[in-house]
C-alpha cells in the first residue's frame, strides 16, 4: 500500500530519570514527580511532593499483542517505542510509521499538576520546558509543549512569556487546574489567556490530565464491572469541559487569535457540544453571562481543534457535520498508541475518504496550527528534516 504521511496531534516525550535529580537542588529534586517499577513489573509507584500512589501496569506480553511489529517493543509496558526518549532514533520511527510532524506533551511531567508548592513547582517546570526546548531543537517535525506552573497565575503569564520567546508553539494545561485553584472560567485566569493569545502559543489540553484526589490518581473514576470501559470513556470529558469553559466565560471571545487543541480525546464530541452550547445561550439567554459577539459554535468551529486515534466517527464529524479542525494523532510511544500499526490505521480511517478530506484531517488542520512546520512529504520516506 501506497504510505500515508500524518502529522500528529498528540505524542508523548519520556524524560529521563535524572532529570531533575541533575537539575535541581535535592531538597527540590525529590518532591518532584518520579515513578519507580516493581521488579516484576506488574505495579509502579509514582513520588508527587511528598506523596505517593500505586497503579497497576499492563503487561508486557498484552502490550505486544496489539502491535504489528512485535519484535520492536521495549521491555516497558508504557513505553514500547524503541526512538521514546532519543530524538534522533524516534526521527527513524517516525519515518518507518508514516508520522511527520507531532504536538509532543510531556509523560512523568504530567503528575507536575498535583505538586502543591508554587516554588517547587515554578521551579521544577522551568527544568521540564528547557529539557524539552532541547528535544525540540533536534527537529523542526517536534513541537514540544511548555508545561505551565498553574499555582500562581503570575508565575504562569511569566512562563509562557519565557517559553514563546525560547521558541515554544504551543502551552500545556491539565484540563483541570490543580486543587484549591478555580475553574478555567473565573476572572482569575484571564492574564493567562491574553498571555497565550500575545505570545501565539496554541493551548494544549491533553485528556485525563485531571490533578486526582489521593484515591483517584490512577484515573480510576468507576470500579467492579465495566471500570474498564468507563474509565476509559471518563477521561475524554475534561477536554470537553475546558472547552465549554473558555467559549462561554468570553476568553475566545475577546481573544479572537486564540487556538485551542484539545488532544487524545476523540473529535465527534465537537458538533455536539457546539449544538448544545448554542441551545443553552438561545434558551436561555436572560441568565447568560457575559454576552458574546457571536453563537458560542462559532467559536468552537473557528478556534478549536481535536485529535483522535482510532475513532472512525472523528472523519464523519469533518465529512458530515461541519467540523473541519479534526487532527490525527498517533498517541506515540504510548502502548494504546498506533505505533507498530500505524499505516494499517490510516488506512482504515482514510482509505474511503475524498483526498481533500484526508488532507485536511491528516496533515491541513496541523498545518493551520503550526504554519512554521515543513510541509509532510508524499510517497516514500525521505531523509529526516533536522
Amino acid at each position: 500500500m501506497a504510505k500515508i504521511w500524518a502529522n500528529s496531534g498528540d505524542s508523548h516525550l519520556v524524560e529521563p530519570q535524572d532529570l531533575f535529580t541533575a537539575n535541581l537542588p535535592a531538597d527540590l529534586a525529590d518532591r518532584m514527580p518520579r515513578a519507580v517499577k516493581d521488579p516484576d513489573g506488574e505495579w509502579e509507584t509514582v513520588f508527587v511532593d511528598g506523596e505517593s500512589f500505586r497503579r497497576k501496569l499492563p503487561k508486557i506480553e498484552q502490550v505486544m499483542a496489539t502491535m504489528a511489529r512485535p519484535e520492536d517493543a521495549v521491555d516497558d509496558p508504557i513505553i514500547r517505542a524503541p526512538g521514546a526518549n532519543d530524538p534522533t532514533l524516534r526521527l527513524k520511527d517516525l519515518d518507518e510509521e508514516g508520522i511527520w510532524a507531532e504536538v509532543i506533551y510531556p509523560s512523568l511531567g504530567i503528575w507536575a499538576f498535583n505538586i502543591k508548592d508554587p516554588l517547587l513547582l515554578r521551579e521544577g517546570v522551568r527544568v521540564l520546558n528547557d529539557w524539552a526546548l532541547d528535544f525540540q531543537n533536534h527537529s523542526s517535525r517536534y513541537i514540544c509543549c511548555a508545561s505551565v506552573p498553574l499555582l500562581d497565575v503570575n508565575d504562569a503569564v511569566a512562563e509562557i512569556e519565557r517559553a514563546a520567546s525560547c521558541g515554544f508553539h504551543a502551552g500545556f494545561l491539565p484540563v483541570r487546574p490543580p486543587f484549591g485553584r478555580p475553574p478555567w472560567q473565573d476572572p482569575e485566569w484571564d492574564p493567562m489567556w491574553a498571555a497565550f493569545a500575545e505570545t501565539g502559543l496554541v493551548i494544549g489540553f491533553h485528556i485525563g490530565t485531571e490533578p486526582h484526589k489521593p484515591d483517584e490518581r490512577t484515573g480510576v473514576y468507576h470500579r467492579g464491572r465495566g471500570g474498564a470501559v468507563l474509565n476509559y470513556v471518563e477521561t475524554t470529558y475534561g477536554g470537553q469541559r475546558a472547552v465549554c469553559q473558555l467559549i462561554a466565560c468570553g476568553a475566545l471571545d475577546r481573544h479572537p487569535d486564540l487556538r485551542v487543541l484539545v488532544s487524545e480525546g476523540g473529535a465527534t464530541w465537537g458538533p455536539f457540544i457546539a449544538d448544545r452550547m448554542d441551545e443553552a445561550y438561545r434558551q436561555h439567554g436572560a441568565a447568560v453571562r457575559p454576552k458574546l459577539s457571536k453563537l458560542p459554535s462559532r467559536y468552537l468551529y473557528e478556534q478549536v481543534y481535536a485529535s483522535f486515534q482510532h475513532d472512525r466517527s472523528a472523519v464523519a464529524a469533518a465529512a458530515a457535520m461541519g467540523w473541519k479542525n479534526v487532527l490525527w494523532g498517533s498517541d506515540y510511544p504510548h502502548y494504546e498508541g498506533t505505533f507498530g500499526h500505524t499505516q494499517k490505521v490510516l488506512h482504515e480511517l482514510f482509505d474511503d475518504v475524498s483526498p481533500d478530506l484526508r488532507q485536511r484531517i491528516t496533515v491541513g488542520a496541523f498545518e493551520e496550527l503550526f504554519p512554521h512546520v515543513p510541509p509532510a512529504p508524499e510517497g516514500e520516506p525521505r531523509e529526516p528534516t533536522p
